[in-house]
């Protein structure tokens, strides 16, 4: 048997050609969930509140709940399967507390979708996580909400809103959102995440909010402890933000529960907060909750957010029937 003399150039290219091989079949054995029957009720979270006809429907897309998990055959999972009871009590956490708020006076839908997991957005790397993102959730999300399109009153105003990946979804459904359509949107709220000037640039659905009751802009806002931590993986580049406490693009600051003073940084496009440690939440895999407030969004300000969505949809019906 002749001994083959490995020259260093081609044992790289053979374990080049092995990580290959081995990232191929890992790719193969990837699962994805079944997708979601959006015209099945289950696959829902819904709450009829509108009782006099001045209220709005709200379509709320829930943030991240999953990690990457492991089929009973030993399939990676990167995304949240909808008919797993575990993930869908998951989702229901947040969902059910946003509807306390969103959904007052309002009827209230959010689906149940295929959310990416954690693991995708530490990839930190944004081709990853936006390639991912498009190819199931972002599906899921569009899916349902034509069907929640189908079965609304046309001509009935409507809130988007999102957190977090929710929040990315919310930007992407109003750069494909026709004119036709946008006209009947109260507002869309951005949750802990950002919209880019590339953003911006693709549709002139997005307009940012000035104040407590422009109606058809977008409210965007991050909350860091100082502009040092700010996390580029939700909040750059940032093309917006608004003070949710104040409802100023300025930095005049605004104190929250008495104790929190809250200051827009129009530089960064970030809230810069004080008297706060964030404590309750805990830092997730080592890039959120670092000096930064990405878990509370939705909760620090929700007072600030019921009041403004109410504000909102009364100022919309206002300059609706002029």
């Amino acid at each position: 048997m002749k001994h083959v003399k490995w020259t260093q150039g081609a044992l790289y290219a053979a374990l080049l050609l092995l990580y290959a091989a081995c990232n191929e079949k890992k790719e193969v054995d990837l699962y994805v969930p079944q997708a979601p029957d959006y015209e099945n009720d289950t696959c829902w979270f819904t709450q009829m509140n509108d009782s006099t006809g001045n209220g709005a429907d709200v379509f709320y897309i829930v943030s991240t709940w999953q990690k990457d998990w492991t089929t009973d055959d030993g399939r990676l999972c990167r995304y949240a399967d909808v008919y797993n009871a575990c993930h869908r009590a998951n989702m229901d956490k947040e969902i059910g507390k946003i509807a306390e708020y969103m959904g007052e006076g309002n009827n209230f839908y959010s689906p149940y979708y295929r959310h990416m997991t954690i693991e995708n957005w530490a990839t930190l790397n944004e081709d990853t996580i936006n390639n991912r993102f498009q190819a199931v959730a972002m599906k899921d999300v569009q899916q349902a909400f034509n069907t929640f399109l189908n079965h609304r009153q046309p001509e009935r105003p409507f809130v988007l809103a999102g957190f977090s990946q929710g929040g990315k979804a919310v930007v992407e459904l109003l750069k494909s959102m026709p004119d036709s359509l946008h006209r009947y949107l109260v507002a869309a709220y951005v949750l802990g995440y950002k919209v880019t000037p590339d953003d911006q640039l693709a549709t002139n659905n997005i307009q940012a909010a000035q104040g407590a009751t422009d109606t058809g802009v977008t409210i965007c806002y991050n909350s860091v402890s100082d502009v040092r931590h700010i996390k580029p993986v939700v909040a750059v580049p940032c093309a917006m933000c608004i003070n949710p406490v104040n409802w100023r693009t300025d930095a005049t600051p605004a104190i929250l529960h008495d104790t929190i003073t809250v200051t827009l940084s129009p530089e960064h496009h970030v809230l810069v907060l004080k008297g706060y440690s964030g404590a309750e939440y805990s830092p997730i895999m080592g890039f959120l909750n670092v000096g930064d407030f990405h878990s509370g969004e939705p909760w620090l300000y929700q007072e600030c957010l019921r009041e403004n969505i109410q504000a909102r949809i009364r100022a919309y019906y206002q300059k609706t029937s002029r």
